[in-house]
């Protein structure tokens, strides 16, 4: 596994020392620099190309938010990281793609799992881009992932493991594998964050993987139903009917 060149971000020294001693524990971590505040940090990243940046949110007068922004921009963007003491920014971080966000005091093993996720990432985009750029572009349209608040932690959700989405007035439920989490985001941008050749939306407030859709159901006076694989019944809204229709080929 190759080393990923890392800069630390904080403005509090002694958290900049905590990541300092946890970093040299990681042998994949090269760590090349540190900055108290978010405009030297955009001066690092321009300066020494990293693979990664371990970043604060509450900094004064540049924020985390607006340097993964400016970083986005950037013809060769590293892989980010979020440390933080506040768990209300999950939603805007992770619209950011970056790779983690950990809330502090951050643990040993915490950090390796972050760790680990941005160098399999680093290593995926290489592979990618060799193969064929384009493809990496077309791969790149859809979310793979999602990052929900559950309790005191943030969870990642694969794409491919959400069998449902119900809407909740402004938050999303994504219902995997027996358990459900709720995504601050309205039902429009999340169907356009999904592949079409995976998921279906059916009603105003539903949408559905397509491969747990099993049948459709006429039940008179206009009324369709889809059944699903464990046994559920959804209803089709009137305004998707001819779009789940072509699920059949009608």
């Amino acid at each position: 596994m190759n080393r990923l060149r890392t800069i630390i971000v904080d403005d509090e020294p002694l958290a900049v020392e905590r990541l300092q001693i946890l970093c040299a524990a990681e042998p994949v971590i090269d760590l090349v620099g540190t900055a108290g505040d978010g405009a030297a940090a955009l001066r690092l990243a321009q300066t020494l190309s990293p693979d990664l940046i371990l970043l604060d949110i509450g900094m004064p007068k540049m924020d985390g938010i607006s340097v993964a922004r400016a970083i986005a921009l950037m013809e060769r963007k590293p892989a980010i990281i979020f440390v933080t003491a506040y768990d209300n920014f999950a939603v805007e971080a992770f619209d950011l793609d970056v790779v983690d966000y950990m809330l502090k005091p951050v643990s040993a093993d915490r950090l390796n799992r972050a760790i680990a996720r941005a160098a399999q990432q680093k290593d995926m985009t290489a592979e990618d881009l060799a193969a064929d750029p384009a493809d990496a572009d077309v791969a790149g349209e859809f979310a793979s992932e999602f990052w929900v608040s559950h309790r005191s932690e943030l969870i990642r959700i694969a794409a491919l493991d959400i069998e449902r989405i119900e809407a909740e007035r402004d938050y999303m439920r994504l219902h995997t594998g027996g358990r459900s989490y709720l995504l601050h985001q309205t039902i429009s941008t999340l169907e356009q964050r999904l592949d079409p050749l995976r998921f279906q939306r059916i009603h105003r407030s539903h949408i559905v993987r397509r491969d747990l859709i099993s049948g459709l159901r006429h039940e008179g006076g206009g009324v369709w139903h889809a059944s699903l694989r464990n046994g559920d019944s959804m209803r089709i809204g009137r305004k998707y009917l001819a779009d789940v229709k072509k699920l059949a080929g009608k």
